[in-house]
């Protein structure tokens, strides 16, 4: 079965895409449990295409998995997983259309979107707590107990995701591991930082695709 990875960095465009691509191979460095997830919604068709293409590249030296947000033909095309954002489709509905050994992981925030996500191999919950990358974000933040709730409504892995650092992420229960941005991205040591968060996350050996 495919390994579900224990941390995923969020792509952030915003950043010069030199500044965002050294970064991300940084964090790479910390091993095979580190993916990415490419999110650029504001980006056309083809810009999102050939931004997906650098980073499967970029995964693919490295040997580390490369999902894609919402875009099935994009994932499609580079051979990448996918994300599946919690108003798009569901996963059944994706499922038939990816080849065997594909991926796909579902963003929750609630109890309602934890059972639409039946069938994901792993779900990023959030915001556990304020997101540093959205710093005008106004959602209710879950917590720590609202995060483990919503993580027990889940059939698969729960990735914390928003506000996420190696700090919390050593006190967070319930965590399969970790979704961030600002943490790893931002960090004078992208390496360390992603290190440290898995150090906080549970064996590798314990989280399996379904």
């Amino acid at each position: 079965m495919t390994p579900v990875p224990r941390l995923v960095v969020v792509t952030d465009w915003r950043l010069p895409p030199d500044v965002l691509l050294r970064a991300l191979d940084r964090a790479l460095e910390a091993g095979p449990d580190v993916a990415v997830q490419h999110r650029h919604p504001d980006a056309p068709t083809r810009q999102f295409l050939d931004e997906a293409r650098q980073l499967a590249s970029l995964c693919q030296a490295r040997g580390n998995p490369l999902f894609v947000n919402g875009r099935l033909d994009v994932a499609l095309r580079v051979g990448a997983h996918l994300h599946l954002p919690a108003s798009g489709p569901l996963p059944r509905d994706v499922r038939p259309h990816l080849p065997p050994g594909r991926l796909v992981s579902m963003a929750v925030h609630d109890a309602r979107e934890a059972r639409d996500a039946t069938g994901a191999d792993l779900a990023l919950v959030s915001p556990v707590f304020p997101p540093g990358s959205k710093p005008g974000d106004t959602r209710e933040t879950l917590g720590p107990e609202g995060f483990l709730a919503v993580a027990r409504q889940l059939a698969c892995p729960a990735l914390a995701l928003g506000g996420i650092t190696p700090e919390r992420a050593r006190g967070l229960q319930g965590a399969a591991g970790f979704a961030v941005i600002s943490a790893v991205l931002e960090a004078e040591s992208p390496t360390r930082v992603a290190r440290s968060l898995l150090m906080a996350a549970p064996p590798s050996a314990m989280l399996r695709a379904l």
